[in-house]
């Protein structure tokens, strides 16, 4: 599965963006955009974190390494790309909308503070 960056993969107002600093689902055509936090959220749940490799840091590692040790170094590059953590996570609004979002440390991170 490809990882969508900070998005709604599910549910209601799926495929808008979820941004910070204050938390927001994107622009929504009649309402504007919905606030991620207490006064918004009923609850959340994490339903999957996934660590990935990323794959910009695995190519350009790939290619410094094979540049300085040949092909040996090509792969000790690639193997020593970036971990990357994908949180999943489902959120039910005060208003009976629900949606399955797909966001990295920083969201996860926002969505925590702001929903305590």
């Amino acid at each position: 599965m490809i990882f969508q960056k900070n998005r709604v993969v599910a549910g209601d107002y799926i495929g808008k963006s979820v941004y910070p600093p204050s938390l927001f689902v994107s622009k929504h055509p009649t309402i504007g955009n919905i606030e991620l936090s207490n006064k918004t959220v009923a609850s959340y749940e994490l339903i999957d974190n996934t660590h990935r490799k990323s794959a910009l840091s695995g190519v350009f590692r790939a290619l410094v390494g094979k540049s300085i040790f040949g092909n040996a170094g090509m792969l000790a590059g690639a193997m020593t790309a970036k971990n990357k953590n994908v949180y999943t996570v489902a959120i039910n609004f005060l208003s009976g909308e629900r949606s399955l979002l797909e966001i990295d440390d920083e969201i996860y991170k926002a969505i925590i503070r702001s929903c305590f």
